[in-house]
């Protein structure tokens, strides 16, 4: 018997909410039998809060002597255990399961000839997969009343049907090869996004070449629940991709209200809601619906999750978009509370899920807003650390000039030169120099040399007119977004705190 790595069972074991180890626990000790080895592994691995091997093979065996073997093939019939008691724990709830189920019915009744019964289990698959839209499943389904007539010699039945049957059999394959080709496309987007937000002109000709699929003509003019939200998705992210703000919250709002007009697929999948819930939050923001910012947060978290991973969602983007809200508006101190209480949650979720760049950007400004600098400094480190990769190579990239500039505020201006020196080396290297970092590397290096109290002012006010006036160049602009340079230098010139000259440009921007 093949062995089962300790780790794998622990992992499964820990994955399990409270009705799923119900379950399993009836399942593999219906009697409730204490010396129940399976049952007292099970407790066991679920109790440890760090995995350790040793001491659960004392717990089951004690100090009688064992082979390792015997081990290895107890943990592996746990392993499938578990996995069969899962199978039918979502066999209860699971559309797909029950469809599959009927499925398997017909295939046990057709190798004893009971044709009859088995129109009636594909008559309840059918009507499921039609409700569904499960596309695959219909293709199986037309398949089998082919066979089924033929198995019958009926034909009658094939004379008047055979024509209706090849015509749906061509539409669903119609449907899912537009499906799936929505789909990778959808993907094809996600990547120039994550790769890169600050839209140059090449990455707009790839958005643009991407939009002129025939898939998107297609799509829009096709019919179905699964189509038209995939068809949406796709729009929206096009619209934000290119900053077009209002088409972005209104297709992203229409793409919620589908869903919601739909909510029996939510039985099945709800990971997809989620998602277009924190587009539309994004977008929300975006056009400084501030009060739609708070309503659809807490829309999301009544969000019921299906699986672990729809909650580590709804965590997620709920946190990015209350923490993104707190630093528009300036509100560092809620910022912090929430910050606080979100560090406090987030062990029950792996740890890879929360150590990202976009996380710490977010831990850092708000420690920045608070005027916590040592905290700020940390949670820029540890974005620094982070290993290179595609992902939001535009962050990387900022991670580095907001280094000088915390450094800066810190007063450590003997490490300041030396930065400023591997910063430039980093942006030639990347071939991605943006006016604006430029012109903040150059402010740096003229503000480490000796200056009067009024020399100082003088070059703040130089910045702060050269950011104003990259404000209005769209790519700089959007790469200054990410941090608040301009309230940053007018906190320089006017002695104001950063967190007042936010909250000013936070009022203004609601009275525009």
């Amino acid at each position: 018997m093949a062995k089962t790595p300790s780790k794998k069972l622990f992992n499964l074991v820990k994955s399990l909410s409270a009705s799923e180890r119900r379950y399993f626990k009836l399942a593999v000790n219906p009697t409730g039998d204490r010396n129940n080895k399976y049952a007292k592994l099970f407790d066991s691995i679920w109790e440890q809060e760090t995995f350790d091997d040793v001491f659960l093979q004392n717990l089951v065996y004690g100090n009688k002597p064992l082979e390792t073997r015997k081990f290895s093939e107890l943990k592996n019939y746990l392993y499938s255990q578990i996995l069969k008691s899962l199978q039918g724990y979502d066999s209860n709830s699971s559309i797909v399961y029950k469809v599959r189920n009927y499925m398997l019915n017909v295939k046990v009744l057709f190798k004893r000839s009971l044709f009859s019964d088995c129109w009636e289990e594909l008559n309840k698959a059918q009507k499921l997969a039609i409700q569904y839209e499960l596309y695959t499943v219909q293709l199986e389904i037309l398949g089998w009343q082919k066979e089924l007539a033929y198995a019958r010699t009926d034909i009658s039945y094939l004379d008047k049907n055979l024509e209706t049957i090849s015509n749906q059999e061509l539409k669903c394959l119609e449907y899912q090869r537009v499906l799936v080709g929505l789909r990778n496309l959808f993907f094809q987007f996600l990547i120039e996004l994550r790769k890169d937000v600050s839209r140059n002109k090449e990455q707009i000709k790839r958005l643009d070449k991407l939009a002129k699929s025939d898939l998107l003509k297609t799509a829009s003019e096709m019919e179905g629940y699964r189509v038209s939200t995939m068809y949406l998705r796709i729009i929206s992210v096009l619209h934000f991709a290119k900053s077009e703000v209002d088409e972005f919250y209104e297709s992203s709002k229409l793409l919620v209200k589908q869903m919601e007009a739909q909510t029996y697929f939510f039985k099945e999948d709800v990971s997809e809601y989620i998602s277009a819930v924190n587009n539309h939050l994004v977008a929300c923001g975006q056009t400084r619906k501030f009060q739609k910012v708070e309503n659809y947060l807490g829309r999301l978290k009544d969000v019921k999750p299906i699986t672990k991973d729809d909650e580590l969602k709804i965590h997620r983007q709920y946190y990015m978009n209350k923490f993104r809200l707190c630093l528009v508006q300036g509100t560092y101190e809620e910022g912090l509370r929430e910050l606080e209480n979100h560090i406090k949650l987030v062990n029950k979720f792996p740890a890879f899920a929360f150590s990202k760049n976009s996380f710490y950007f977010q831990y850092f400004n708000i420690y920045f807003g608070v005027g916590d600098f040592e905290k700020a400094l940390f949670y820029l480190n540890e974005w620094l650390n982070q290993p290179r990769n595609v992902e939001r190579q535009d962050l990387q990239a900022l991670s580095r000039i907001l280094n000088l500039l915390i450094h800066f505020e810190m007063g450590n201006s003997m490490l300041l030169e030396s930065l400023i020196r591997s910063t430039k080396r980093y942006l030639r290297k990347e071939n991605r120099i943006y006016q604006f970092e430029l012109k903040i590397m150059n402010f740096f290096s003229d503000m480490a040399k000796p200056m009067t109290k009024k020399e100082k002012k003088q070059t703040m006010l130089k910045l702060q007119s050269q950011l104003n006036d990259l404000l209005l160049v769209q790519e700089e602009e959007r790469m200054m977004r990410m941090f608040n340079f301009p309230a940053w230098i007018e906190s320089k010139i006017s002695g104001d705190s950063f967190k007042r000259i936010v909250q000013k440009y936070y009022k203004k921007s609601l009275s525009s």
